[in-house]
């Protein structure tokens, strides 16, 4: 275990339990119509968008089935009214799976079967299952991926050779489009939460079908690098698309690895410390600290900026070497949460006045704010990577519930 800074956990523990989930319960729920809201003003009233994406509803079940967990007490509830919406509104049967977007009142917008929406559905399900026991929410797991493995994934017979034969998933029920890495990731992420809170093997099988994808179709061995667009044949796309790198997803990946390496002994440790390597060494912004949106694959800015999320995947990776090998992530930690409370959680001076519980989500390559509102979506990122330093600090003090 780890001693992190004393300051550093009330800091975390005060944001997440006095702060942020009071603050989500009540401004973030959408009461006329059911589930969640999509953004905020930062005066903390509804933003009044005309849309809701699944996946936010499916990330806020997740926050609050996990803060049930650790012992805030109006989690169960919270995540029954999100899972209700979810199955009442965005799901579309067996043969159509989750859709993308909702209107406010729940009907449906885009009726397109993203992978990312259907990977969100079983992360959320999955700790939905873990937090309240219920076994229509383990049902609901397993419901969504028999669409996943049924409809989604490539069974192509490719060329004969071996080439695009049956590799992975579609990114979406149209295939249109480049392949992309990100629902992949984030259905690897979720495999492990439904392995965790289940033990099936259906779960682990995925997951290291997922870590086999990732070592021989997404990761490019000879630059250290992931890649964020792909040919339907799995070849990195061509032109500009093909050299994007987001250092965060890098980082977020060596989380995702290493914990698949600990529950299954999958994927290769030195895949994990490159991933890291290049992130640190090239992803971020010298001028101010932050994790930057994108690099090209040599290494060269494409957008010096800097969103919340990064920034959070920058801590979990770090625990991840400390759990691969022990290496200290105090430093890292210190820095990527220090920044996170003194610009992302915390107002800009003489610019924009934000209420206690939510975020600035995106500042430029400067470090002045871009965002004009809150996005819901982004307090899975931040209650993900600072319950990993609860897990991680070797207090021996409970979480508060009484809050």
């Amino acid at each position: 275990m780890m001693t992190f800074d004393r300051n550093l956990i009330a800091d975390i523990r005060d944001w997440l339990f006095a702060k942020a989930l009071p603050f989500w319960a009540d401004a973030g729920v959408d009461r006329a119509y059911g589930g969640f809201v999509e953004e905020l003003e930062f005066s903390g009233a509804d933003a009044g968008l005309p849309y809701k994406r699944v996946r936010v509803s499916c990330r806020q079940v997740y926050v609050f089935a996990h803060a049930s967990l650790l012992g805030w007490t109006d989690g169960a509830r919270l995540v029954d009214q999100g899972a209700a919406f979810l199955i009442d509104k965005a799901w579309q049967g067996e043969e159509a799976g989750f859709a993308h977007k909702l209107a406010r009142d729940g009907s449906i917008l885009d009726p397109t079967a993203d992978l990312y929406e259907q990977a969100f559905a079983l992360f959320a399900f999955a700790y939905a299952f873990k937090a309240t026991g219920r076994s229509d929410y383990l049902q609901w797991a397993h419901k969504t991926l028999d669409y996943i493995e049924t409809h989604l994934r490539d069974n192509d017979a490719g060329d004969g050779a071996g080439n695009g034969a049956g590799d992975g998933f579609w990114h979406n029920s149209n295939r249109s489009g480049h392949r992309l890495q990100n629902p992949h990731m984030h259905l690897a992420e979720a495999s492990i939460a439904a392995f965790d809170a289940t033990g099936d093997a259906r779960f682990a099988g995925l997951a290291k079908d997922l870590a086999s994808l990732f070592q021989r179709r997404l990761f490019n061995w000879n630059a250290g690098t992931l890649t964020e667009y792909f040919e339907r044949d799995w070849t990195v796309a061509g032109g500009a698309e093909g050299r994007i790198v987001e250092p965060g997803h890098q980082l977020e990946w060596a989380w995702i690895l290493q914990q698949m390496r600990s529950r299954f002994g999958v994927g290769e440790a030195e895949t994990i410390r490159r991933l890291v390597r290049f992130a640190e060494t090239c992803g971020l912004n010298p001028e101010t600290g932050a994790v930057m949106n994108r690099v090209d694959i040599d290494g060269t800015p494409i957008d010096a900026g800097s969103r919340s999320w990064p920034n959070t995947e920058r801590i979990k990776a770090a625990l991840a070497l400390y759990e691969l090998d022990g290496e200290d992530p105090r430093g890292v930690v210190n820095a990527a949460a220090g920044l996170l409370f003194e610009r992302y959680l915390s107002s800009a001076p003489g610019a924009i006045d934000l209420p206690a519980g939510a975020w600035i989500d995106a500042f430029d390559h400067k470090g002045q704010p871009l965002s004009t509102r809150i996005p819901a979506s982004i307090l899975y990122h931040f209650f993900l990577a600072f319950a990993e330093i609860l897990r991680l600090e070797k207090a021996d003090e409970k979480t508060p519930t009484d809050h």
